[in-house]
C-alpha cells in the first residue's frame, strides 16, 4: 500500500477492489478501471496501516497478503448480530453465509459451497425488507464475481487463516447525520416493540434533553432519512417526543445519584462554566462518570439559550426545567448568579480544587446591523437575544412587554423566526421578515419559516437594511435597498451585492436585529489564558481543548450560534475528553470516531435508496393549535402523538443500517464509542 498525490492530497493506492460496481486492480497489465481516490486510507490509528475495507458499496484490499475470506467474515458476522429478525432472508441467510465462511477460514469442509453462497447472497440482497439485509451481501458477491480466483487460491491451501485485526462498526445515513449520533433505528425499533421506556434509554446514552429536543431539534436525521426517496422523511423528531413525553407521572425514570456505577472521590471536581444545553450534557455525562459537578451560570436558572432564547410556545419551559433537573437528581449543583469575569475567574476555580474546567458559554450577545443611523437608535431596536429575553421575562411575568404598530426583523434563521412569533402574540399590528437572500437560502428550519406564513408574517427577500430611521431616538422607520444574487459558487452558495437606486422606506415601530450573536465577555475571558480565534470564538482543537490546560470548551461559544443538538453533543465529547485528562493526563484514541471520519472524509453514505418496493404511507405529524387561535397565546402550539399514531410510523422506518469493517496491521486501541 502507498499514498499518492491526487488534487494536491495524498491518496491511498488501491491493490484491488469493487466500488459501485466498479472493479479496480492495479495488479493486472492492464487496469481494470483508474484507482479510486480515497482521502487519509493509509493509517487507522497512528503506525496502524489499514489493509483491507468492506462496506455496503463494495470494498477495497490495499494489502495484497490480505485474507478476503476473513475479512468477509467478520464484515458477515456483524450483519447477522444486527438483523432484526423480521424476514427470513436476513435472519437465517447471513447466519448460514457467516458460518460457512467462518469454516473455509479455519480450513474446514464448509456446508456451503461458493455457488451456494452466491444464491444466497442473491436472496439476500434482492429480498430482504430493510437496508440492512439489501446491502449487507453486496461486497460479498463483488468479490466472487470479480475477484473469485483470488478467494479460491486461499481456500485451496486448506489450512487456518492467521487471525486478522480490525474492526466493524454499524451506522445509518440517519445516525450519521446527528451530531450526538444517536442510534435512530434502535430507539424507533423499541417502539414497534412496545417498550418506549428502552427508547428513552436510548435517547439517554447520548443526552439529558430528550423531550427538549423532540420540540425543538432542526432534524438533520430527518434531511438524511433514506424514506424521503419514498414519500416522506420518517418523523423521528415526533417519535423522540412521543417517548420522552410518556416519561411522566408515577411510572417515570427517576434519576438518583444510585444510578452512578463507580461513585468517585470527593475530591474530583469538575465546574462547568454555563447552564445551556452544552454545559447541561456536560455535566450529565461527568456525574455518570461518578465526578463531582457544579455548574455555575450567570442566570437565575438553567437552560441557557433553551430557556431565554426558545419561546414557550415552542418549548414550555417547565419541560425543560424537568430535564435540567436532572444535574441535581444526580448529585450535581447550579450555582446561580455568577458570571465569569465579573463573580470568579478559571484560576478561582483551579484555585478551590477543580481538576478541570468546561465552558458552555454560549453566544449571549447580538450582533449589529452596521448601518447608518443604528447608534443613534434607542427605543424601539432590539438585538433579537435581547427581544427574546424580554419575551421570556414577559412570559415569566416579571416584565410585561406589549408591543404596538409594525415591527421588523432582519435576518433569516431561527432566532429571527423566534422573534417574528414572538411579536405577532405580543400584540404587534404587522409583522415583516427582512432577509438579504433567497427564502431558499434561509438558514431557518423550513418548519419554523412555514409556521409563521401561517400566522400571518410577510417574508421580504433579497432586501437589506441601509439605514435606521428615527426621531429623538425612537425608531420610525427602516430604509431598504433591493439585492441582487450572483451565480452560485462551488459550493452552491450565491452572494449578493445592492442594486444601486433601488431603495425604499418602510415605516415601523420596532427593529429587531437577529442577524448573528457572539460570545459576551471575551476580553475577560482572554485575560484568563483562554485563547479566541478569528472568529472571536474559544478556540479549541479536536478534543475541544483550549489554550489553557485542564479547560474544555463546546457548543455555541466554539462553533458560532448553531443547534441544540450540536451543543449536547459537545458536551458529551467534552465529557469524554476531560475524564480521559483526567484519568490518564491524555485523550484516548476512539475508534468509532475515526470510522465515523473515514466514512465522512470520502462520503462513503450512498446517497439514494436501496430498498424492496415500498407502500406509500406518509408521516404523522404533531396535532397544532390552529393558527388564528396560537398566534395570541404563548401556550405549546405542537401536541404530542398518541401510541396508535406513533406505531404507525415506526412501521415507515426502512432501517437502512450500514455495515462498515476494517482490517488492519496491528491491533486497534480500545476507547469509547
Amino acid at each position: 500500500m502507498r499514498a499518492v498525490p491526487w488534487g494536491g492530497v495524498e491518496m491511498t493506492q488501491v491493490v484491488y477492489g469493487v466500488w459501485d460496481g466498479v472493479a479496480y486492480d492495479s495488479r493486472a497489465a492492464e487496469a481494470l478501471a483508474a484507482n479510486y481516490a480515497l482521502a487519509n486510507f493509509d493509517e487507522f490509528d497512528e503506525g496502524n496501516a489499514i489493509r483491507a475495507f468492506i462496506a455496503d458499496r463494495g470494498f477495497f484490499v490495499f494489502d495484497p497478503t490480505v485474507s478476503l475470506v476473513d475479512a468477509l467474515f467478520h464484515y458477515l458476522k456483524a450483519a447477522a448480530e444486527q438483523s432484526c429478525g423480521a424476514c427470513t432472508p436476513c435472519r437465517i441467510g447471513t447466519v448460514l453465509v457467516r458460518d460457512a465462511l467462518d469454516q473455509m477460514r479455519r480450513g474446514l469442509d464448509a456446508a456451503l459451497t461458493l455457488d451456494d453462497i452466491v444464491m444466497l447472497g442473491e436472496q439476500i440482497r434482492q429480498t430482504s425488507l430493510c437496508g440492512l439485509g439489501q446491502t449487507c451481501a453486496v461486497a460479498l458477491l463483488a468479490a466472487l464475481r470479480d475477484f473469485r480466483g483470488r478467494i479460491e487460491q486461499e481456500l485451496a491451501q486448506h489450512r487456518p487463516i492467521p487471525a486478522q485485526h480490525g474492526m466493524a462498526y454499524v451506522t445509518a445515513p440517519c445516525i450519521e447525520a446527528c451530531p450526538s449520533k444517536v442510534n435512530v433505528p434502535r430507539y424507533i425499533d423499541y417502539i414497534r416493540d412496545g417498550k418506549p421506556e428502552n427508547s428513552l434509554g436510548v435517547l439517554l446514552q447520548k443526552y439529558p434533553m430528550a423531550a427538549t429536543c423532540g420540540r425543538v431539534c432542526v432534524r438533520y436525521c430527518e434531511q438524511a432519512c433514506r424514506r424521503k426517496f419514498v414519500d416522506e422523511a420518517v418523523g423521528i423528531k415526533t417519535l423522540k417526543r412521543y417517548v420522552a413525553d410518556q416519561q411522566s407521572g408515577p411510572h417515570a425514570l427517576k434519576f438518583t445519584r444510585d444510578m452512578i456505577r463507580k461513585p468517585l472521590a470527593d475530591g474530583m471536581r469538575v465546574a462547568v462554566v454555563g447552564a445551556g444545553p452544552a454545559g447541561i450534557s456536560c455535566a450529565y455525562h461527568l456525574l455518570l462518570r461518578g465526578y463531582h459537578v457544579d455548574v455555575f451560570d450567570k442566570a437565575g436558572q438553567a437552560g441557557g439559550m433553551a430557556q431565554i432564547g426558545i419561546p414557550s410556545y415552542r418549548l414550555p419551559k417547565d419541560t425543560l426545567a424537568l430535564e435540567t433537573d436532572i444535574i441535581v437528581d444526580l448529585g450535581g449543583r447550579f450555582l446561580f448568579d455568577q458570571r465569569l469575569g465579573r463573580d470568579f475567574s478559571v484560576d478561582d476555580l483551579f484555585a478551590r480544587g477543580y481538576r478541570a474546567v468546561f465552558l458552555g458559554l454560549g453566544c449571549q450577545q447580538g450582533a449589529r446591523l452596521g448601518v447608518d443611523g443604528e447608534d443613534a437608535a434607542h427605543g424601539g431596536y432590539f438585538s433579537g437575544i435581547d427581544f427574546l429575553l424580554k419575551v421570556h421575562d414577559h412570559v415569566d411575568g416579571i416584565a410585561p412587554l406589549v408591543l404596538q404598530g409594525e415591527v421588523v426583523v432582519v435576518g433569516g434563521g431561527n432566532v429571527a423566526m423566534d422573534c417574528v412569533r414572538s411579536a405577532i402574540r405580543l400584540g404587534a399590528e404587522k409583522v415583516h421578515v427582512v432577509y438579504r437572500r433567497t427564502l431558499a437560502d434561509m438558514p431557518a428550519d423550513p418548519a419554523e419559516i412555514e409556521a409563521a406564513r401561517a400566522e400571518g408574517v410577510e417574508f421580504h427577500v433579497l432586501t437589506a437594511p441601509a439605514e435606521i430611521v428615527t426621531d429623538h431616538g425612537k425608531v420610525t422607520g427602516v430604509v431598504l435597498t433591493r439585492m441582487q444574487a450572483s451565480e452560485p459558487d462551488a459550493g452552491g452558495r450565491r452572494s449578493v451585492k445592492p442594486v444601486p437606486g433601488s431603495e425604499t422606506s418602510m415605516r415601523c415601530d420596532v427593529l429587531i436585529a437577529a442577524i448573528g450573536q457572539q460570545v459576551e465577555d471575551g476580553p475577560l475571558i482572554e485575560s484568563d489564558g483562554i485563547a479566541f480565534d478569528r472568529w472571536r470564538c474559544v478556540a479549541t482543537d479536536r478534543v475541544l481543548a483550549t489554550s489553557r490546560p485542564g479547560v474544555f470548551a463546546g457548543g455555541d461559544c466554539v462553533t458560532g450560534p448553531s443547534t441544540l443538538v450540536y451543543a449536547m453533543a459537545a458536551g458529551l465529547k467534552a465529557a469524554r475528553n476531560i475524564d480521559d485528562w483526567i484519568q490518564r493526563g491524555s485523550v484516548r484514541f476512539f475508534k468509532r470516531s475515526r470510522m465515523r471520519k473515514l466514512i465522512a472524509d470520502n462520503h462513503m453514505l450512498a446517497n439514494e435508496i436501496v430498498a424492496a418496493p415500498v407502500r406509500n404511507a406518509y408521516r404523522v405529524h404533531n396535532p397544532e393549535i390552529d393558527p388564528e387561535l396560537r398566534k395570541h397565546m404563548f401556550g405549546e402550539v405542537e401536541q404530542t402523538i398518541d401510541a396508535r399514531a406513533a406505531y404507525a410510523e415506526t412501521q415507515r422506518c426502512m432501517r437502512c443500517y450500514r455495515v462498515y469493517s476494517v482490517v488492519t496491521k496491528h491491533p486497534i486501541p480500545e476507547g469509547a464509542a
